[in-house]
């Protein structure tokens, strides 16, 4: 009776009645032979169709990890059985179970990954039908583990980074399902595959490289979207940059169709991320690459952004803003640029008309669109050029200045969705995969370049005062300071991050000069004069980091005379020790030094500044004039000056090299601080005189300073 009914009963659940009568076989089996005839019944009976989840479970329910973990690593093999054909039972039976995501992700698959690993690259009979099944088996197992949330963590654990590598290298079965399922890790973890299988992964990208320099069918295209995946966060070798360009050249140079020519354009983008113009060869060739590509960018750039109610291709578009960045750095490269001057110009040109494009575009972003990563991107690539050019749509950029104030703005108070942003157009730019440090997490830091040009011209400036950019600039430039304070490591902070201070005090010191008015009113101004009075001290006796210090020091001088009527300025603990560190910073600029063949000696740069003095000279004069401007308004700085000695120890100094060594500028320079440090107190004229000041001034032909010193 009940015989009777199982059929129907299969039947009714939908079960294979073939797979039951094996699997009751299976479950009766009394010893390894009996249970490894069942094994091949089921395995046979589960490849001869698609089997449900259901049955899925029941078969690994009546076999287990078991008798699979038995068979992966037996080493004896019944007589006339090859060791290859119980391997490949168990490896079947892997697959079957790893069709359910939870088994593919249960501890007995997981710690198989080293064994399955190493079946991609045994040696074998290449047409030996049950190893081919074996090999599509494994590759089965591990996608499976692949497409679990920890998987591809577990597979770049197991070697299964270097062993896809070499199965695709050694061209065997399969090859091209290790090549699929490495795309895969590397878009989900690529830092951890390159951590682990860098040789590997190298050659197979010099293996892709010199395939895509030779390709002449459709697998150069194809090969276009694989390649920057396999770009390593590190150096590229040069061979392999060679290829690529090569083959770039080839394809770019031709006519193309759109999906042709987008994936050659968002590689040779992904190129220019990861290694600037390095890439480019020098010399004629590489200047019509360089000019090609550019031109290319620029044309599409236009072409989805000037036509309206078109789709944008965003992921094109913003690979072609960073082909346009390299346009930009190096067409105002002076030296060792790859273009020529007419290239540069027509480049300019080109490039200038694109921007039009981008800011028609952003003229058009509302609210509900500023959280979007290309948008982000858009700002990016105009940010860069104003960076470089303020002069060409000076209209248009005055016209979107609003907008981009109050994007920053947006950015600055959602600080953790702008940095998501920034990762956001880092993938949609060059790479499916996680970006790196080199896109700013902020608008601002982005937009500080420009606006530094900005602010010195009038209308601009009334604009972004108008829009409130000042006290924005003032939270940002405070934010970023707190990442340098004592508690953080300033050893790991991006150089971006010092870089943005600096821009940041180059906009104040423009404002301070030409809106004095706007510093004294706005109470911002007055918070950052505090943090300048109190980071100084600290700053200027930090290794690496006169630059920044040479930043702060003038701006912090400059402020003081403008709010020299602040209670903060009045002798206090923060004012006392700022000055004492300004004194610090102007005092240890030069030194005496040897001349070879003099017995005087000269006045030279110190080691610390000679090297920055470059960037630091406009700094440090700015920063002894406005010192200058601050004693008198200052009563008690000129007798913190001489506690200090700057003044005797200046004049022993300049007695101590001979007056032809030291430039006319630095003379005025330093007789401008001596007179009214001298002018404004009787004990430091005193001083001065007891070393030797009126014989210094007139060896100087200091004429103000002589005449200050004969006074009583």
């Amino acid at each position: 009776m009940a015989s009777d009914c199982e059929p129907a009963l299969n039947q009714a659940e939908g079960r294979n009645p073939t797979l039951e009568r094996y699997l009751g076989a299976l479950r009766e089996a009394k010893n390894d032979s009996e249970q490894f005839a069942a094994l091949l019944l089921v395995t046979k009976a589960v490849k001869a169709g698609d089997i449900d989840a259901k049955t899925r479970r029941r078969i690994f329910d009546a076999v287990g990890f078991t008798f699979p973990n038995r068979l992966l690593t037996t080493k004896e093999a019944p007589d006339g059985c090859p060791d290859h054909v119980l391997r490949a039972l168990g490896v079947a039976l892997l697959a079957c179970f790893c069709s359910d995501p939870e088994l593919a992700a249960h501890p007995q698959v997981l710690n198989k990954i080293p064994i399955l690993s190493t079946f991609l690259t045994a040696r074998g009979d290449p047409d030996d039908a049950a190893r081919r099944s074996m090999i599509d088996d494994t590759y089965q197992c591990l996608t499976a583990v692949a497409g679990t949330p920890r998987g591809p963590r577990h597979l770049i654990a197991g070697g299964t980074v270097s062993a896809l590598c070499q199965a695709y290298l050694g061209h065997g079965y399969g090859f091209d399902q290790a090549l699929a399922l490495l795309v895969g890790l590397l878009a989900a973890a690529e830092t951890q595959c390159w951590k682990e299988g860098e040789p590997d992964l190298l050659a197979v990208l010099r293996g892709l490289s010199e395939d895509f320099q030779k390709a002449e069918d459709a697998s150069k295209f194809e090969l276009c979207q694989l390649l920057p995946l396999f770009l390593p966060p590190t150096t590229v070798p040069s061979e392999c940059l060679r290829d690529l360009q090569a083959g770039l050249a080839r394809i770019l140079g031709s006519k193309l169709s759109s999906w042709q020519r987008n994936p050659a354009l968002k590689l040779a983008a992904r190129l220019a991320h990861a290694c600037g113009s390095d890439w480019i060869p020098a010399g004629n060739s590489g200047s019509k690459f360089l000019a090609l590509l550019v031109n290319l960018a620029c044309v599409e750039v236009r072409l989805a952004l000037e036509e309206t109610g078109t789709e944008v291709k965003e992921d094109v578009v913003t690979a072609c803003y960073a082909l346009m960045e390299l346009g930009i750095q190096e067409c105002t490269r002076c030296e060792q640029s790859l273009l020529k001057e007419p290239q540069k110009v027509q480049l300019v040109s080109v490039m200038k008309e694109a921007i039009g494009a981008v800011i028609h575009y952003l003229q058009q972003v509302g609210p509900e669109k500023q959280k979007e990563p290309f948008v982000f991107a858009s700002v990016r690539i105009l940010g860069a050029w104003l960076a470089e050019e303020t002069s060409s749509l000076r209209k248009e950029v005055c016209q979107l200045l609003p907008f981009l104030v109050r994007y920053a703005k947006t950015l600055y108070e959602e600080a953790e969705e702008a940095n998501d942003l920034s990762q956001q157009v880092a993938t949609l730019a060059i790479s499916p995969t996680t970006p790196g440090p080199t896109w700013p997490g902020d608008a601002l830091r982005l937009l500080l370049p420009g606006w530094c040009h900005l602010t010195v011209e009038d209308g601009p400036r009334e604009i972004l005062i108008k829009e409130g950019a000042p006290s924005l600039l003032c939270k940002y430039f405070l934010q970023q300071w707190e990442l340098t304070s004592p508690g953080h490591d300033t050893s790991v902070l991006p150089d971006s991050v010092e870089i943005s201070l600096q821009t940041c005090c180059h906009i104040f010191l423009n404002l301070v000069v030409t809106a004095p008015g706007l510093i004294k009113r706005d109470a911002c101004f007055t918070s950052l004069m505090n943090t300048l009075m109190a980071s100084l001290p600290a700053l200027v006796q930090q290794q690496g980091r006169l630059l920044l210090a040479a930043n702060v020091a003038t701006l912090g001088l400059l402020m003081a005379r403008l709010l020299s009527t602040s209670p903060a300025l009045q002798g206090t603990p923060a004012s006392r020790g700022f000055f004492a560190a300004a004194i610090l910073f102007l005092s240890q600029s030069h030194v005496a030094r040897a001349a070879p063949g003099s017995d005087q000696a000269v006045l030279a740069l110190s080691p610390d500044y000679e090297g920055i003095w470059a960037d630091l000279q406009e700094l440090w004069f700015l920063g002894m004039q406005a010192f200058t401007g601050c004693v008198p308004l200052l009563p008690w700085l000129a007798p913190a000056a001489l506690r200090s000695r700057w003044p005797q120890e200046l004049l022993q100094l300049l007695g101590s090299v001979s007056p032809n060594s030291v430039k006319p500028e630095m003379v005025a320079a330093y007789q401008g601080v001596l007179v009214e440090l001298a002018r404004a107190n009787r004990l430091c004229r005193e001083a001065m005189r007891l070393q030797a000041g009126e014989e210094t001034a007139s060896h100087y032909h200091m004429a103000a300073l002589e005449q200050c010193l004969a006074e009583p």
